[in-house]
């Protein structure tokens, strides 16, 4: 792994941002405008490809379905470094009023992703200048779908997007940090993301004669209570894990016991080991209390996108590199975060890094996935330069 550069690019790396910077916030503004959901990233792939090639790239297209990749390759060998941005939106109606806000109803930008893939495009301008004193190459990543169980991060996996690479960065904007600020995180800096579906099956009656049928409510609200015990009497309190039931649906009126009933959750882990404890004790309390009362569960799990881990060695060299770019050293944390980020998919294959990058405006409190989420556009400069300038270290 390259040492920090005795003489220190920084102040060019800088430069050359905040010469597109202007450009950046355009790109920025025009996929806000117009945001497309999981794979139907369509045109914001277009506007990705119009960019790079402006710069004098090859991308190709139609990499995990909608997503882009495209290489800038140094004047001499050496590793290969994935620097990766996610470019789909949400389905929430935008409530900013902004200029640039959302022409389509019901989709939304709510997450920043505009953001990455502007920030992405400037660290491809600086590098493709950089080029020359990189030993390796830069492979530029522009994902659809972070925000879907169907993963985008799978998908390019399984189109090659990380063959042969041996490093990645992703980076995500946080607006619970003023702008001008970066946070490190180590160990696991997401969770791991499964989905369940349960129907309990029972036999329909009268509800005034229940000994007749087997209530399948009943029974799901037990599980339903009982499932919250994993969390408290069988995990580790170090190692713990979210378990959340979001959706019960069974029956149609007062009177009539139904034949089902259905309800379906969320798992998220910071371990492995709690990953696979929290779904053997669901399957088994599920199907306990189904043969406990006279019914059968029917459980479908779906395991997703699992915990991203950082790298250690990649922590402390962007902590010793960031401090020096940005003239203040960014906080470094043991990663609590329970949200999760199917980056995971390339970190799971290789020395990893997640940067978080601050996008908190003075005077607004914002939480991504809000229909009022108003970023700071600095952090697009900021994410550029960060990113530009760990490529740079790690290949010089």
């Amino acid at each position: 792994m390259a040492q920090t550069l005795v003489n220190d690019p920084g102040p060019e790396i800088a430069a050359l941002i905040q010469s597109v910077e202007a450009r950046l916030i355009e790109i920025r503004r025009d996929i806000h405008a117009h945001p497309e959901i999981g794979f139907e990233t369509v045109r914001t792939a277009a506007s990705v490809m119009r960019e790079l090639e402006a710069l004098g790239l090859s991308p190709k297209a139609g990499v995990g379905r909608t997503g882009v990749v495209a290489e800038i390759a140094g004047a001499a060998p050496g590793p290969c470094l994935i620097l990766r941005a996610d470019m789909d939106a949400l389905p929430i109606h935008e409530m900013t009023g902004l200029p640039f806000a959302s022409t389509i109803p019901g989709k939304m930008h709510a997450c920043g992703h505009d953001l990455h893939t502007a920030a992405l495009i400037g660290a491809a301008s600086a590098l493709k200048e950089l080029a020359p004193r990189l030993r390796g190459t830069v492979r530029l990543v522009f994902q659809p779908a972070e925000e879907t169980q169907d993963s985008g991060a799978a998908a390019m996996v399984a189109d090659g997007a990380a063959d042969g690479a041996d490093m990645a960065i992703a980076f995500h904007n946080r607006p619970e940090i003023p702008a001008g600020q970066v946070l490190l995180n180590r160990g696991a800096s997401t969770a791991s993301s499964d989905e369940f579906r349960v129907v309990m099956h029972g036999k329909s009656g009268h509800a005034a004669r229940p000994h007749a049928a087997a209530d399948p409510i009943v029974a799901a609200a037990f599980v339903i209570a009982q499932l919250q015990t994993v969390i408290s009497r069988e995990m580790d309190p170090a190692m713990s894990a979210v378990l959340t039931v979001g959706h019960i649906t069974g029956g149609a009126t007062q009177n009539i016991i139904p034949d089902s009933c259905m309800f379906e959750g969320t798992v998220r882990a910071r371990t492995p080991a709690s990953r696979d404890r929290a779904e053997a004790s669901l399957r088994r309390i599920c199907e306990g209390v189904a043969m406990a009362q006279n019914l059968r569960a029917e459980v479908e799990y779906v395991r997703g996108a699992p915990m991203v881990l950082n790298d250690d060695r990649l922590v402390d060299l962007a902590a010793t590199v960031l401090a020096a770019q940005f003239g203040a050293a960014p906080e470094v944390q043991q990663g609590t975060s329970f949200g999760a980020e199917d980056f995971s998919f390339f970190s799971e294959r290789m020395p990893s890094i997640q940067i978080h990058v601050g996008s908190g405006q003075p005077g607004r409190d914002d939480r991504v996935h809000n229909s009022d989420y108003q970023p700071d556009e600095a952090c697009i400069a900021q994410s550029a330069v960060a990113l530009t300038r760990m490529a740079v270290e790690l290949l010089s």
